[in-house]
């Protein structure tokens, strides 16, 4: 349905006015007029969006500055901005209190990226370091980038709905698995997604039926100890947008297709992709870190603060812990799943330290957390296959109890016992006869 269309059931006029701006869809909606944007910050006093000409731009080309009393309804900042069209990059400035003893930290000289955008543009001068310390960072920022959903050619591709018990998963790093010159892929293609196109014979060779890859949503690479790189991916900055390190090219939006592409081309071989989600923490770290996103926009809603909410819950041992079960970060959880799930095609979801789904808005473990039950019961989650990494930094192991029938588990006893056993440990046939009896019918490769 048209987003600026009413359903039949609601007040006012059936068609709104193409010009105007909704708060609804979160994010940039794109029409053929323009773009729709909206994103939610309840203490804000003040919202502007700074469009770029490309990402390495010094300074915004334009800045719109938003009212409070056209462009805000409740606690939604949102404007309708004629003429923006694909591929247009943009961030947002957010002021408000910036006291860190109430838990807020707004800067209004930082650019944050739209926790809803699905595309982000990453520059050559791009600076974590600009972003964790007072200042301008427009120069050396991340951008959001305004991408189109509906020109795919899926070619009829579905997800697969295989059942679980006729399930073998290899495990992989999407850029890991080709880089090397002996995985005998393509140098342009090496370590990207079209790289794991090119593998898909050995992949049928070794009989699995699904690849489930590390985190691929968008991280920062530079989120690492001094002269490292964050290669593994844990500790993302969106939820909507693939990682762009992992395209051919430094192009959003070739991103977007080239992981569009490498889901349907695995589905044609009849291989489910199962995604390693990570939606416990973010790529902002603790109170020294950088204001990318959701530290900038409402930092007490997003996360799980310390007593004295000037330092972070650490429950992921990255730093910080969301806030899963509040109602606001509930509900990106479940918009970033369905997006995943309905428009990328996405065949599951194994969750990375799962249980932080089981702690309560100030970190207490719960006995039926809402978010774990919403996930469940979603219906377009319905055909999505369900894995949790049942256990936590802080000590919350829930492995043989999380969630309800749908939710499987990773079990790290059933892993340590079989790699004993083929290590040939002593006293291991016992313990292996009694882990395989226990275990789901699902097998783990990797």
């Amino acid at each position: 349905m048209d987003p600026h269309q009413k359903s039949a059931g609601s007040r006012g006029p059936a068609v709104r006015d193409k010009r105007a701006s909704y708060p609804y869809p979160l994010g940039p909606t794109l029409t053929p007029l323009g773009v729709n944007f909206s994103i939610f910050s309840a203490h804000a006093t003040q919202v502007e969006i700074v469009f770029f000409d490309h990402a390495d731009a010094k300074q915004p080309a334009r800045v719109i500055k938003l009212d409070p009393a056209v462009n805000r309804t409740s606690h939604y900042w949102h404007i309708f901005v004629p003429g923006i069209e694909v591929a247009q990059l943009y961030g947002f400035r957010v002021d408000g209190p910036s006291d860190a003893s109430s838990g807020n930290r707004f800067d209004s000289h930082k650019v944050l990226i739209d926790p809803y955008g699905k595309s982000v543009s990453v520059g050559q001068n791009y600076n974590r370091e600009a972003a964790s310390h007072p200042g301008d960072n427009a120069a050396t920022s991340m951008k959001s980038v305004v991408a189109d959903l509906t020109t795919f050619d899926w070619e009829q591709d579905t997800p697969l709905n295989r059942p679980f018990r006729k399930t073998v998963i290899y495990e992989m790093h999407v850029a890991g698995f080709t880089r090397h010159p002996s995985s005998g892929v393509a140098l342009a293609n090496r370590g990207t997604y079209l790289g794991l196109i090119e593998k898909i014979p050995y992949l049928q060779e070794l009989g699995i039926t699904a690849v489930e890859l590390l985190p691929v949503f968008q991280f920062d690479p530079q989120d690492a100890p001094p002269g490292l790189t964050n290669y593994w991916g844990y500790g993302p900055v969106s939820f909507f947008a693939p990682h762009l390190g992992y395209s051919t090219c430094n192009d959003p939006l070739v991103c977007l297709d080239e992981f569009r592409t490498m889901v349907k081309e695995l589905h044609r071989a009849g291989i489910e992709v199962i995604l390693d989600v990570v939606y416990n923490h973010a790529g902002e770290g603790d109170e020294q870190g950088p204001t990318l996103c959701f530290r900038g926009l409402e930092n007490s809603f997003y996360y799980i603060l310390g007593r004295d909410k000037a330092t972070y819950a650490n429950y992921t041992g990255a730093g910080n812990t969301l806030k899963a079960n509040h109602s606001i970060v509930k509900r990106l959880i479940l918009d970033s799943l369905r997006y995943w799930a309905s428009e990328m095609h996405v065949d599951g979801f194994r969750f990375d330290l799962a249980s932080i789904f089981s702690r309560s808005e100030s970190g207490k473990p719960m006995l039926n957390p809402p978010i774990v039950w919403e996930i469940d019961s979603d219906p377009v989650l319905a055909g999505t296959k369900l894995i949790a990494e049942a256990w936590d930094s802080g000590g919350l192991y829930q492995v043989g109890s999380f969630g309800q029938d749908k939710w499987k588990e990773w079990n790290g006893q059933f892993r340590d016992d079989i790699r004993s056993f083929v290590k040939g440990d002593q006293n291991t046939v016992v313990k292996l006869r009694e882990t395989l009896h226990k275990s789901q019918p699902c097998t783990l490769l990797g």
